[in-house]
């Protein structure tokens, strides 16, 4: 048997101690689950805007790119895309969201340099140039919001958790001992009075 479950007055401080802190906890886990909950929220609709704007330009990249390669022929715009260099600006941190450690992407935006001559091409291969850059740039800002929304999902199924064990176990359980303990203790002092007051009749029944 728990020794901290017998009816003593320091159990019950201790079992009363355990359930304000036990349901302190409940309203500091339901607090950050709202406020996780609040951001998620915010970085779906974003990701939702980013994403459409993403199809609408890759739909214009493609049709450029399409009219570029039949202007000027697929083979030689193979090879200008070839000559463009490899994009290695990005860098990832982290920032926390009440505890939550989420992606921070950092892209850097060079201007936009140009690998091939003006009058051997057409204009709509800097259609298709433009595009596709910007389309890198939303793909990059859609990484970060769409894992940043993967891992606060997955924080709030945490919290969720330990606030339901907080608010279904642990709270009822010391709200039970808590109880029981002070009941046990109200029995023993009503039957220290009534022994006393046995004792005390006895004691007026022999002094007579």
């Amino acid at each position: 048997m728990d020794p901290n479950t017998f009816p003593t007055k320091g159990n019950l401080i201790l079992a009363k101690n355990s359930l304000a802190l036990a349901s302190q906890g409940y309203e500091l886990m339901d607090k950050k689950r709202n406020i996780l909950i609040k951001e998620l929220m915010g970085l779906i609709d974003e990701a939702r805007g980013i994403q459409s704007e993403i199809d609408a330009t890759f739909t214009a990249a493609y049709k450029a790119l399409q009219k570029a390669n039949i202007e000027l022929g697929i083979t030689y715009v193979q090879d200008i895309a070839a000559a463009v260099p490899v994009d290695d600006t990005v860098r990832i941190k982290t920032r926390s969201i009440m505890g939550t450690e989420i992606p921070l992407v950092e892209h850097e935006k060079a201007p936009l340099n140009l690998t091939y001559a003006y009058y051997n091409t057409r204009e709509s291969l800097d259609e298709a140039r433009f595009n596709f850059e910007k389309v890198k740039e939303l793909t990059v800002k859609l990484s970060m919001v769409e894992n940043s929304a993967y891992r606060l999902a997955n924080s709030i199924k945490r919290t969720q958790k330990r606030a339901n064990a907080l608010k279904n176990i642990t709270i009822p359980r010391f709200q039970v001992l808590t109880k029981n303990i002070s009941n046990a203790l109200e029995e023993k002092d009503r039957e220290e009075f009534t022994r006393l007051k046995v004792i005390k009749r006895t004691k007026d029944g022999a002094g007579r």
